[in-house]
This record gives C-alpha cells, structure tokens and sequence, in this order.
C-alpha cells in the first residue's frame, strides 16, 4: 500500500501513547491538547483508509485478502476514537492511560496492516 504513511501513523501513534502515558503518569486526564493530538492522528488514520480503498478499487489485491485488510483498516480508524470516547467518560488519570493503551494498539494494527498487504499469504 503506501509503506511511508503506515510507519508515520504508527510513530504518530506511539508519540501519541507517549504523550498521554506521560500524562497519566502524572495524574492527569486527557486535555484539549491531546484531542488534538488524536483528531491529527485519526485524520492519518483516514487518509490511509481512503487510499487503501482507492487501491482495492484499482484492482490491487493485498497478500492475505480484501476483507482482512478491509476489516484492519476499519479497526485502526476505530481504535484512537474509541478511545477518546472513553476518555472523555472518564475523566480521571485513567482516561489517559484508556488512550495510551488505544495509541499503541493502533500502532500494532498498523504493523499488522503491513504485513497483510504486503505478504503473500504463504
């Protein structure tokens, strides 16, 4: 698919785990400023769904199926506003650590979601 925009969400997604574990560490909630953080990860996230789309429409196949690689692509959109949701219900240090944990599965989908494009399903 396109290999530089899955590792920039991946990094984006592991700054992002950073970012809001730093927070929980120091007995924080999730601020404005790490929606926006997640919105600009979310928009990555997007952007990759749309131009996987675009490719599955071109014809091109990924290595391991259409509908796994469908399915990871809509689980990856998920995971970061799943997370924000659930942040936002708990406004403690806990929703922090609700989306460090969201961040960095987004970052083991998007690794997942290299492999199955790019494998041959062998």
């Amino acid at each position: 698919m396109l290999d530089a925009l899955t590792v920039a969400i991946g990094v984006a997604a592991l700054a992002l785990a950073a970012w809001c574990g730093f927070a929980a560490w120091r007995d924080q909630p999730t601020k404005d400023w790490h929606f926006i953080g997640m919105a600009v990860v979310t928009a990555l996230v997007l952007a990759q769904l749309m131009i996987g789309l675009v490719f599955l429409a071109r014809g091109e196949e990924p290595g391991q199926g259409t509908v796994l690689f469908v399915s990871y692509l809509l689980g990856a959109l998920a995971a970061v506003p799943a997370a924000a949701l659930l942040s936002l219900t708990e406004r403690t240090k806990w929703g922090s650590v609700t989306v460090t944990a969201g961040a960095v599965v987004l970052a083991v989908l998007e690794v997942r979601l290299y492999d199955i494009w790019g494998s041959t399903g062998a």
